[in-house]
């Protein structure tokens, strides 16, 4: 049975003992993630990262990146989605992200016009997949149309259902949805807001070519 004493020796044992610091949580946490993941319990990792279009949440499985997040989405709101659908063995990992954070980096500084990072496709199947297939194939500072891009996934009538692949986009930036402009050269859609696709477009014809229309 606890006592009222019990408490009052539990609660100043407690207020002895100093919190962590910042640098020692990081240091437990990544200690952690690489201990999951040499137990093989680690399916998904992640990380954030700070972007000219703000806070990022980036995720890999063994096999690649499987999914890129805008903070408008919700940090938490994603990583349930990522558990329900992928594995509840998701853990934030920075060590396991390390070369998309870079290149992330490196793209936003204007030093990087093509990613190199293997994509995991998981959270995209059929026609969406390969809506984003034929997107990521866009070269940097050049755009392609809803309905080029419906033709290169196999069926140029589906103008509609390219424009809902390249709205769900899981990992945005790195597959270039923000490329794909209506017919009129508007912006049409996007995940991250229309600001957003609308500030990636202003990047790269500020640190690539003009920006050009192009068939796929």
């Amino acid at each position: 049975m606890t006592t009222p004493t019990d408490n009052r020796v539990e609660r100043d044992l407690a207020a002895g003992i100093p919190a962590p610091s910042a640098e020692a949580r990081t240091r437990l946490r990544a200690q952690f993630a690489e201990r999951a993941a040499e137990e093989a319990l680690l399916d998904v990792a992640y990380a954030p990262v700070d972007s000219p279009l703000g806070a990022l949440i980036v995720a890999a499985t063994p096999t690649g990146v499987v999914r890129l997040a805008f903070a408008n989405e919700g940090r938490d709101t994603v990583l349930e989605d990522l558990a329900n659908r992928l594995s509840p063995r998701v853990l934030e990992a920075p060590a396991r992200l390390d070369t998309a954070r870079r290149e992330l980096d490196e793209y936003f500084a204007g030093d990087r016009t093509r990613f190199d990072l293997t994509v995991d496709w998981a959270l995209t199947t059929g026609f969406r997949h390969e809506v984003l297939v034929a997107t990521s194939v866009i070269p940097y500072g050049q755009t392609a149309s809803y309905g080029s891009v419906a033709t290169a996934a196999g069926n140029p009538r589906a103008v509609r259902a390219a424009g809902t692949a390249l709205a769900t986009n899981p990992i945005p930036i790195i597959v270039p949805c923000h490329r794909v402009l209506r017919s009129d050269g508007t912006l049409g859609g996007y995940r991250g807001g229309p600001e957003r696709k609308d500030e990636l477009l202003r990047l790269e014809a500020a640190h690539g070519a003009p920006r050009e229309r192009r068939g796929l």
